[in-house]
């Protein structure tokens, strides 16, 4: 294997050596031609594992520089567009949401790594997720950053989507629709077996379809832990991430996901087990994080459970994914917690219709 590439060790079902998800000498070609930085690259992974799209932190001697890319194809239909998710951002940040990442530059030739890739400044601030940064060590900063979490939220929300950039990711129809059925559609290519609650769920769903509000950017993936804090203002949320899922659509989206993500004090764990730190003393508890979103943005926004079921089905179907994934042999040995979702997927099927039941 060549010294320039980054490799997981494993290899895949057939046993056949997977090819690297970096070639060290080709980035570093490819930031030299855009002037990022100067001198030897190195590269360790950064965020969640799991089979979603990756994440590199890239160290030069001088400058540091973030590079997402997706896994290794093949890939379902649609999913893991890295080139549409640098796109968005950077049209969203156009129409005046400044809280991402800085994007600077954005490759579609596939020649370079086997897939497109995007490149990011580096941005030095704490992930909250499952340890709380310090200065979050009692109430009020805590409830100071749930509060942020919904505030940043509506501004995401507020973002004129007539603005040219933004207009073009819009899609005729009904957003709520066409997400009941791209899921069903995406749970066949996904399953690795039988599962009729999913199937049943999903059925559900696609015969209730609430009207839809006026479209709004939506996220897709909104939660604390694709969020990035300041380490010298843990209170204030500087950077949203993971903009994999983003679209035009209905904003009760993103409040059901938040909400079905979200463990509250008090409260059991959410079904994702997501960003657990919401669960310590201080945070808001989901009823107030809905008060503050409909007071901060005008919105009403019942019936929220739809949304919710919504939100804890595609989890299903794209846990599914990751899973079968995992089974096959196409993650890395640092992506085994993808075994979880074995009983996952069934607990996350439940769990939204548990959220049917409330309707």
């Amino acid at each position: 294997m060549p010294s320039g590439d980054i490799v997981d060790t494993a290899a895949d079902a057939e046993g056949f050596t997977k090819p690297p998800l970096l070639v060290l000498d080709r980035v570093r070609a490819f930031l030299d031609e855009h002037g990022l930085g100067a001198g030897g690259v190195r590269a360790r992974r950064i965020g969640e594992g799991g089979g979603s799209n990756f994440t590199f932190l890239l160290e030069r001697d001088a400058g540091s520089f973030v590079l997402r890319r997706p896994p290794r194809p093949p890939l379902p239909p649609s999913a893991h567009d890295v080139v549409r998710e640098a796109r968005l951002q950077l049209a969203l940040r156009e129409a005046g949401f400044d809280r991402l990442p800085t994007i600077v530059a954005v490759c579609e030739d596939e020649a370079l790594l086997g897939v497109p890739f995007y490149v990011m400044s580096y941005l030095d601030g704490v992930v909250p997720t499952d340890q709380a940064p310090p200065g979050l060590d009692e109430g009020a900063p805590r409830r100071a950053l749930g509060d942020d979490l919904v505030d940043a939220l509506v501004e995401i929300h507020a973002a004129d989507v007539s603005t040219p950039a933004l207009a073009a990711f819009a899609r005729p129809g009904s957003y709520n629709e066409r997400q009941a059925r791209r899921f069903a559609q995406l749970w066949e290519i996904n399953k690795t077996r039988e599962l009729p609650r999913v199937d049943e769920v999903g059925a559900w769903l696609g015969r209730h379809v609430p009207d839809p509000l006026p479209p709004t950017v939506v996220h897709g993936d909104y939660r604390l832990g694709n969020t990035m804090v300041g380490h010298d203002a843990p209170t204030r949320i500087v950077a949203v991430l993971d903009w994999e899922m983003g679209a035009i659509g209905d904003p009760r989206a993103d409040v059901g996901y938040l909400l079905a993500t979200y463990s509250e004090p008090g409260g059991p764990p959410n079904p994702l087990g997501t960003s657990p730190i919401t669960a310590l003393a201080g945070f808001p508890s989901r009823a107030e994080l809905v008060e503050r979103y409909v007071a901060e943005s005008g919105r009403a926004i019942e019936p929220l459970a739809w949304f919710e079921a919504l939100a804890l089905w595609k989890a299903a179907v794209f846990c599914e994914a990751i899973y079968g994934r995992y089974v096959r042999g196409e993650l890395g040995a640092e992506d085994t917690r993808a075994a979880r979702f074995e009983q996952g997927v069934p607990y996350l099927a439940e769990a939204a219709a548990a959220a049917i039941s409330r309707l």
